[in-house]
């Protein structure tokens, strides 16, 4: 028997125990054994539920049971999410979870504590929810070097985004709409102004380059500033704003970074809708590989936490690991100043091609009217950019909006 503890019993844990519970019969055929869950870590009780036998309020029951081979942890936050993990760990369980947070701040030590004690420390359903995104890395593009990973991580902003291109709903109004559908919670912060994200491609970039991406070191703008004239523009030239996480070698260095982008609808991601996510890894061998699917749910996360589940009953520890965020060279990851991009920029002018021009030399116009006009630029460094607007508003030619082009 496989005896499995969950720590937190809100959407993901219940979505978990529900899955374990509904396909039973066909994990245990996957795992060569029948599988429960022994334990619940809560606070809440669960009267009159299938649950409420299971539940218990002090952490040591599950630690000190040696029946219990793998705990789940649902938490969320950093603590003490943290500190069960990595207890569990000690103890011989292997863990699995979906919190990115942790992952991103402390991964490096738990993936070495689980080697050490001979257990795995699983954790697909923290970047790409229900979509596999970690274990094709992992596994399937294991004989590549990879090049870049990019994609939309985070299906709230995606959603705001959609609604805004589709129905020109303000963002006000998108936000509203994907907090009454249970896509944005109350306090959306993490989501808009990129720090879930941020999270998400920093362990992909751990993951693909080996290096420890500190989340909160690396560059994250997030979608408060899209406007839905740059919306619709971008809609014009047959290109749509997406909000994406990331990571590339840029020679002997390493960008990483979360922005707004205008993606040409040649892209496959550009077509991404929705509460969907997408990510593209770049392979030396391989080429573009590009896997979508919902990234949020009940279902949709505890399918790849349960998934998990099997893969280190059955196969033991992911081969992977990257070194502390402290011991990464401070000269390996790019500032956003360094970074190359073309630009999408609109001014606070009618017309002053001429004038911008001088200062913007080959830029390309893309539209004039409603007292504005719209340019993209050639490729340049982020901080030349800034550079060159200082000037132009130094002439009265102010930028209202600048968006990356993906």
């Amino acid at each position: 028997m496989i005896n499995v503890a969950i720590l937190g019993f809100g959407v993901v844990g219940s979505g978990v125990g529900e899955v374990i519970v509904m396909n039973n019969a066909k994990l245990a055929k996957a795992l060569g054994d029948d599988i429960t869950v022994k334990y619940i870590f809560d606070k809440r009780e669960f009267p009159n539920t299938p649950w409420q036998d299971k539940v218990v309020h002090d952490i040591d029951v599950i630690m000190n049971d040696p029946e219990v081979s793998v705990v789940v942890e649902c938490m969320g936050g950093a603590h003490p999410a943290y500190d069960f993990s990595m207890d569990a760990i000690k103890k011989g369980k292997s863990v699995i979870t979906s919190n990115k947070e942790v992952v991103a701040k402390f991964g490096h030590e738990l993936l070495a504590a689980a080697r050490e004690n001979g257990v795995g420390y699983l954790f697909e359903a923290s970047v790409g929810g229900g979509t596999p995104v970690i274990r094709p890395l992992v596994k399937c593009l294991v004989a590549n070097e990879i090049d870049s990973v990019c994609g939309i991580l985070n299906g709230t902003t995606n959603y705001i985004l959609t609604m805004m291109n589709k129905y020109s709903e303000s963002f006000e109004t998108a936000l509203a709409s994907a907090q009454e559908k249970g896509y944005a919670e109350r306090d959306p912060s993490d989501d808009i102004n990129g720090i879930d994200t941020c999270r998400k491609i920093c362990i992909l970039a751990d993951i693909a380059f080996g290096y420890g991406m500190d989340s909160t070191k690396v560059y994250a703008e997030g979608i408060t500033a899209i406007r839905n004239k740059d919306v619709a523009l971008a809609e014009k030239l047959g290109s749509s704003i997406k909000l994406l996480g990331r990571a590339r070698k840029e020679g002997d260095k390493v960008s990483v970074m979360v922005a707004p982008f205008i993606v040409s609808r040649e892209r496959v991601i550009a077509g991404i809708d929705d509460v969907f996510n997408a990510v593209a890894f770049n392979g030396n061998a391989v080429g573009e590989v590009t896997l979508c699917g919902r990234g949020a749910g009940m279902l949709p996360t505890a399918s790849a936490m349960v998934a998990d589940i099997i893969d280190v009953v059955n196969n033991g520890a992911w081969n992977v690991s990257w070194c502390n965020p402290a011991e990464t060279p401070a000269d390996v990851l790019m500032t956003p100043d360094e970074v190359e991009d073309k630009y999408y920029v609109a001014f606070a002018v009618a017309d002053n091609g001429a004038a911008i021009e001088n200062v913007i030399s080959d830029a390309r116009l893309l539209s004039t009217g409603d007292g504005e006009t719209a340019i993209e630029t050639p490729k340049m460094p982020y901080g030349e950019l800034k550079n060159k607007l200082a000037t132009l508003e130094k002439n009265g030619i102010k930028a209202v909006s600048v968006i990356r082009i993906f």
